[in-house]
């Protein structure tokens, strides 16, 4: 059996804004891991302000993997945060999302035409006089 970095990552209590946290497991498997090869995983709440002292057990739930390109067998496991029973956390915005067939999230693509080895519209040294340059345009659909 072979053993893998798991670097488990998860969005803290902290608020307004989350910061991102990680820790790595170590773990043999006969075969690179699927997402259903891996392991729920526990950690103390309190020191990442999703948990009192006097109650702290919070579970790490993988719910995407992905080849880790800086370590050699190691791969990311971005996880949602549940409480011990099972039952999704409050700072855990992914498990609350509805069922809602009408719900659509999109990403906003960019493209970039390139011209003699430059953004097309930038001068040949430097940048546009203007912040977004002459070329930006938003379409719609």
């Amino acid at each position: 059996m072979k053993k893998y970095k798991l670097e488990y990552i998860w969005l803290d209590g902290k608020q307004p804004v989350p910061d991102l946290r990680g820790k790595t497991l170590i773990k043999e498997f006969e075969h690179p891991p699927t997402l259903t090869d891996l392991p729920k995983w526990g950690f103390d709440g309190s020191s990442t302000m999703q948990a009192e002292g006097k109650s702290s057990d919070c579970v790490l739930k993988p719910v995407a993997l992905y080849p880790d390109g800086s370590r050699k067998d190691g791969y990311i496991v971005l996880s949602e945060v549940m409480h011990a029973d099972g039952t999704p956390h409050s700072t855990n915005a992914r498990a609350t999302i509805e069922n809602d067939p009408d719900l659509w999230i999109g990403l906003e693509q960019e493209y970039f035409l390139y011209q003699d080895g430059h953004p097309l519209g930038f001068p040949q040294n430097g940048y546009p006089s203007t912040p977004q340059g002459p070329y930006l345009s938003l379409i719609h659909i």
